[in-house]
């Protein structure tokens, strides 16, 4: 009996660092880690700058060919994107592939799993999952102090801008990612989220999907007070399209003037840079609530 006590005993500890170096992905699947990785292919431009964010850029051997932030990323080796390059993922031996649930095919990640590759999935729902997610990584790569203390830095900001703009009068708003047809963001999108977390109201916030279609009858309908256009590399919408809005004179955001723009890889990855995309709608949503200045 007294020996029986003493195995439990010491198998305890044993448990215990097991448990901790266990990780359940978004799609549920457990991931166990001996150690913390030390080459890292990351399937996700938000994912490189997380790793980045922590200090694990010489732990990166791996990005896709969107990773372009921070400027350092674009010198990392290769992969491709939504097709990422199997091979080359084998041959740069990755201890950890971070991926993204939305472009990761289910032949490249079963491929990964014969091949014995740990695979973790994330697919952040809400702006809250990302910092959990750094949080996550964090553990994961022996960062948990870093982790933390960027998950908090975002919280806190986002508290900050929300606190800002929530006793002012919200502003209706149309972003536009493409004007014909006429794409916008929905529920289930996270620039929905930013636009209400910033003061705003989407002009499309009854849609059923998180890209919905829209009519211009309905957006004229709900008269957007401002429009919002994406600009940059992998997504914008060029200055000439943006003119074209100015024929519906009848619309409030043309007659006043309120055609705006904001960095498409601020709002669309979901990184630590998410709060200055938040920060940038809210500062165009509500430029009153930033303009404060100190009293005599």
């Amino acid at each position: 009996m007294k020996r029986r006590q003493q195995g439990i005993l010491t198998g305890m500890p044993f448990m215990a660092n097991l448990a901790s170096r266990t990780f359940v992905d978004d799609l549920g699947r457990k991931l166990y880690l001996a150690k913390p990785p030390v080459r890292v292919v990351s399937l996700a431009p938000s994912m490189t700058e997380i790793l980045y964010s922590l200090g694990l850029d010489e732990k990166i051997v791996g990005v896709t060919d969107f990773c372009d932030y921070p400027p350092q990323a674009g010198a990392k080796p290769k992969i491709g994107y939504s097709h990422p390059n199997l091979e080359s993922i084998v041959a740069l031996r990755p201890d950890l592939v971070l991926a993204p649930n939305t472009f990761l095919r289910a032949d490249i990640l079963a491929k990964l799993e014969q091949l014995k590759i740990p695979t973790f999935i994330l697919d952040a729902k809400t702006i809250e999952d990302i910092p959990s997610h750094i949080q996550i990584i964090g553990r994961m790569m022996d960062r948990a102090q870093a982790g933390d203390r960027v998950a908090t830095e975002i919280r806190e900001r986002i508290g900050a801008i929300r606190a800002k703009v929530q006793v002012l009068p919200p502003l209706r708003v149309l972003y536009v990612l493409n004007s014909q047809p006429l794409i916008t963001v929905g529920p289930g999108s996270f620039i929905h989220q930013m636009i209400e977390l910033a003061g705003g109201v989407n002009v499309a916030g009854r849609a059923q999907a998180p890209y919905p279609r829209l009519s211009l009858e309905e957006v004229l309908r709900e008269d957007p007070e401002l429009l919002i256009f994406p600009v940059g590399k992998s997504e914008a919408v060029s200055e000439s399209e943006q003119q074209q809005w100015q024929r519906w004179t009848t619309m409030s955001a043309v007659r006043q003037q309120r055609f705006h723009h904001v960095q498409s890889d601020l709002l669309n990855r979901p990184g630590p840079r998410i709060v200055q995309g938040l920060e940038a709608l809210a500062r165009i949503i509500h430029p009153e609530a930033f303009d404060q200045r100190p009293g005599p």
